[in-house]
């Protein structure tokens, strides 16, 4: 293989004459001289990178609180460089394969993740950086959260909100009402966790499930039912689906928490005739939806679908229900035992 030679200036003016060596391409001598330590869903991970915008976006991302649940320190890696020019890359394909995972946007911007072992790298263009929404939401979120889903919690597609020291799980199929029923609920006084992802919680001896508790994302059409969102933009579309995403302080929400135990799981059902009834669901319904539901594979799937057995004997109702008042009304009657 040959050399390509590159043709330098020193400090006297002189032209003098390097050698790129052939593994220069491979990037992987690249110096990550900046360092951040974050707690996503409560567990220390620090950023490694030689670009101050990751911490920036890492702080954006998960700077939100420092409650510490382990010792052990996960790593993410994050080299930027300047090629591939100023386009921001299309969304990432995922593929996966037993333990092992990927992002790949195009030959620029890529993650590798071994689930396993913890050990990643995500090489991105500075146009993907510079596009902070992009980036965070494709490529950084998705690292932290795969890796943890890989290790300490398994994530649930389901809101949570407690009421009289119960905690609800509201799951159901996409467009079912979710995170409007969460957030009508928080609104009403009960205690938000999560709008729409909830993760359980691994090694905890009581079902427990940790949510994103500073923030909610709602579709567009909600603005129809809260007037306070009216104010707030579009976030840029994430995996399709036009959202606005607002930080949970600037909602006229007073509780708050990011844990809260599972001893209701509630699937919704909203017809334009629903009457607000609650019906009561098989013992292993929640185990058996919530495994249909994983978006994984290999030995890490296998581990998530051992996990989801406690869901089994949770208490799990059908909601039927046309409005939100309907809804809280019934979730209300559940929490105190009728």
């Amino acid at each position: 293989m040959v050399n390509d030679v590159i043709q330098q200036v020193n400090s006297e003016g002189a032209e003098v004459c390097t050698l790129r060596r052939p593994q220069d391409a491979l990037l992987c001598d690249m110096e990550l001289t900046h360092r951040g330590t974050y707690y996503p869903l409560g567990y220390p991970v620090e950023f490694i990178t030689n670009n101050m915008d990751v911490l920036q976006a890492a702080k954006e991302s998960f700077g939100h609180g420092r409650l510490s649940r382990s010792s052990e320190l996960l790593q993410i890696r994050v080299g930027v460089s300047s090629s591939g020019g100023g386009e921001c890359p299309p969304e990432p394909a995922r593929r996966e394969y037993n333990h092992l995972y990927s992002l790949v946007a195009d030959v620029n911007n890529q993650t590798l993740l071994d689930l396993r072992s913890g050990i990643n790298f995500t090489w991105v263009t500075s146009a993907a950086v510079n596009n902070r929404i992009y980036f965070r939401y494709n490529f950084l979120e998705k690292a932290v959260y795969l890796l943890l889903g890989a290790s300490v919690v398994t994530d649930l597609h389901a809101a949570c909100v407690s009421k009289n020291q119960k905690g609800f799980l509201i799951t159901g199929d996409s467009g079912a009402g979710k995170s409007t029923l969460a957030y009508a609920c928080a609104r009403a006084g009960w205690t938000y966790t999560s709008d729409d992802t909830s993760y359980l919680i691994n090694e905890s001896e009581v079902l427990r499930v940790i949510g994103h508790s500073h923030r909610a994302r709602f579709r567009p059409s909600a603005k129809e039912m809260f007037p306070e969102l009216r104010c707030f933009g579009q976030t840029p579309r994430l995996e399709g689906k036009p959202s606005i995403e607002v930080a949970i302080s600037d909602l006229p929400v007073e509780k708050t928490s990011p844990e809260a135990t599972v001893d209701f799981i509630v699937y919704l059902n909203r017809t334009s005739s629903a009457e607000g009834r609650l019906t009561r669901l098989p013992n292993g319904t929640a185990t058996m939806r919530a495994c249909r539901e994983l978006y994984s594979a290999g030995e890490i799937r296998a581990k998530h679908e051992r996990i989801l057995q406690t869901l089994s004997e949770v208490p799990t109702y059908e909601l039927q229900y046309c409005d939100l008042d309907q809804g809280i009304l019934a979730l209300e009657r559940l929490s105190r035992g009728q």
